[in-house]
Parts: structure tokens; sequence; C-alpha cells
């Protein structure tokens, strides 16, 4: 049930970000429609080796990190007359290399995949791919319509 202090009841709409201690965060214009999560086990068989049935023996090895995939994210810049780039440039930092912080220069910025309330995964940015849809009469950008890839990471990485 709803409280009053939560988004629902108020009907203040919460957007979804990027949340980076290393970079700027990210806020979505539009909130995505679809998330797609992916996890998957590593087994390795033994090769020859099979059980009474024979399937091949396997051994499990470790868990592969969770991925979300979001497609689909709009930014629109149209009603403002202003280039959509402005907000691009903010995602292609997320494919870059920290420039602040301990992880300066070594690696790409940690971020936390929030949506009001709900955090989803601690991750790091592994696929950025991006469409520009909409033009003004100069050709300024003032539409696209963005793919990302989040790869979950440990919480002990890069402290």
């Amino acid at each position: 049930m709803p409280t009053q202090g939560n988004s629902v009841a108020s009907g203040k709409l919460e957007k979804a970000k990027l949340i980076s201690d290393e970079s700027e965060t990210i806020e979505f214009m539009f909130n995505p429609t679809e998330l797609t999560f992916d996890y998957s086990v590593n087994v390795n068989s033994e090769a020859g080796a099979r059980t009474t049935s024979g399937l091949p023996k396997v051994s499990f090895a470790y868990r592969d990190p969770c991925t979300l995939s979001i497609s689909n994210i709009i930014f629109d810049t149209y009603e403002a007359g202003t280039s959509v780039l402005d907000y691009i440039n903010k995602l292609k930092k997320a494919v870059q290399f920290s420039s602040k912080g301990k992880s300066a220069e070594k690696r790409p910025p940690f971020y936390i995949f929030a949506w009001g309330q709900q955090q989803y995964i601690r991750c790091f940015v592994t696929r950025l791919s991006y469409r520009l849809t909409r033009f003004l009469s100069d050709g300024t950008p003032v539409q696209a319509r963005v793919d990302l890839t989040l790869t979950e990471i440990d919480k002990s990485t890069g402290k």
C-alpha cells in the first residue's frame, strides 16, 4: 500500500539516473519502457566424461556479471531548440576513462543505476549506441535514441 512519503502517493515523477561519485550523474529525460537483465553461469564440461544418461559431466565455474540493457532511451531538446549533443556527451564520458578520483585515467567511471527508490545495479557502461533522429533546419540535432549496456561490478571493486 502506498504511503504519503513515496512518489506514487505524491504523484511526483521519478527519473531514472546513472549516479556516480567519479563523474556527472546522468539523468534520463524520459524513463525507459523496459529493462532487460541477463544472468549466466559458466560451466566447464569434461571432454569424454559422460553421465549415465550420456550427457557430458560439468562443473560449475563461476557466475558472469549481470548485464542490464536499456534500449530506446529518448533525449529530446526540440522545444528548447538546443543541441541534444550535450546529453550525448555526458553519456560518452561514461565509456571513457574517469577524469577524477583514484580511477582517473585508469578505468571508466562506476555508476549505480537507480530509478526512484530502487537501486538496480552497481555497474559501468560497457556499450553506448545512439542515433540522432531529428534535426533543426540548420542541422542542429535535437532528438536522439540511445541504447546502453551496463555490466555489474562487485561493491569491493574500485575502492
